[in-house]
């Protein structure tokens, strides 16, 4: 099905001319900046953080450019991936007009930008094997609908979206599809950046929080054609990513190895609590993942969360979550806190 970007493009985001910050109007290399209003006298913190950020992210992009095996004209960055997912729906849907597809259970958040932005959820729950139905997201479609939200692999239930079925989508709708890769680096299947060139309305997002371990700093990724990538950067905030989040991440980035190492050993930890989960008499499933989390239906689910809860051991309650009725969603922590979290479950299964 032919993809049209102008189709889809808000029209005042067609016609939008972005912010022009002092660095946007400077290009090579300079001693005296005397250009963006800055204390140039220092900060209590660092001399160097008086000074606004590289709105441009330029070293950032080419640090994961290399990583990823992509060109940095194809990477937005944005404050953690909620923003990459909040200015998705400002460029390519129409507030009050637009309507927008998520497959849940899913990541909240689709669901919560779409209502921010004014934009008509419409819902194609997965199938009881947590892979897409095709058939009702097929039906659903229509002239107003803009972005088909996948999150592979998912959140909450741990599983990837079969590669197949996301192609079909890809060949059959004529606006965005949104594959959410924020645990691929947890999965056995490869990221698919790879199919950026045969797909121009697929838009990959993937983050710096779960296997880099930078939650904190706020980095998320959108991988997609450069025509995209330039609507996303004339409507993000020009300093969206601090001056520290940026020196930390290119850091991060040096560590390949490292995280590497990390993620071998959470993989195996989780394999070893899939397998403890397995033996405990009031678990009724265990449902492979390939994230750093598990989805565990037990029980009295609610009551292991709230015993759980005053033992100061916080997992996620996904028991009203429709296809993950009496389940909870159990991230692989330190060796450690996963023997505190073991014992603790059977503690109360005893009482």
């Amino acid at each position: 099905m032919q993809f049209d970007l102008n189709r889809i493009t808000r029209k005042n985001i067609q016609l939008l001319k972005p912010y022009s910050s002092a660095r946007d109007e400077f290009s090579g290399e300079a001693k005296v900046f005397l250009d963006a209003n800055e204390n140039s006298l220092g900060s209590p913190l660092t001399k160097w953080y008086n000074r606004y950020p590289d709105p441009h992210h330029v070293q950032l992009r080419n640090k994961i450019a290399a990583i990823k095996g992509i060109a940095p004209e194809h990477i937005f960055l944005g404050n953690g991936s909620d923003e990459c997912i909040d200015l998705l729906f400002r460029c390519f849907s129409e507030p009050g007009k637009s309507n927008t597809i998520i497959c849940p259970p899913t990541y909240g958040m689709y669901q919560v930008s779409a209502n921010i932005n004014d934009v008509a959820i419409q819902e194609a729950p997965l199938l009881p094997d947590y892979q897409l139905n095709l058939a009702h997201i097929e039906q659903l479609v229509n002239a107003d609908t803009r972005i088909i939200w996948i999150c592979s692999p998912n959140n909450p239930t741990g599983n990837q979206i079969s590669l197949d079925d996301i192609e079909t989508v890809l060949n059959n709708f004529s606006g965005l599809v949104v594959v959410d890769e924020a645990y691929i680096n947890f999965a056995r299947r490869r990221s698919l950046i790879f199919l950026l060139t045969d797909y121009p309305n697929l838009v990959i997002l993937q983050t710096l929080s779960k296997a880099w371990g930078l939650a904190g700093l706020r980095i998320g990724m959108a991988f997609a054609s450069m025509a995209i990538v330039e609507i996303m950067n004339k409507v993000k905030p020009p300093y969206n990513i601090s001056e520290p989040a940026q020196e930390l991440a290119i850091k991060a980035l040096d560590e390949v190895g490292q995280v590497n190492d990390m993620i071998s050993e959470l993989v195996e930890m989780r394999k070893g609590m899939a397998a403890e989960f397995r033996l405990m008499p009031w678990v009724e499933a265990v449902y492979p993942s390939e994230a750093n989390f598990i989805l565990v239906k037990m029980n009295q689910a609610r009551q292991m969360y709230e015993f759980l809860l005053e033992k100061g051991i916080v997992v996620r309650d996904r028991s009203q979550v429709a296809l993950c009725e009496n389940c909870l969603r159990i991230t692989i922590g330190t060796e450690q806190e996963n023997t505190i979290l073991v014992d603790a479950m059977y503690t109360w299964f005893e009482q």
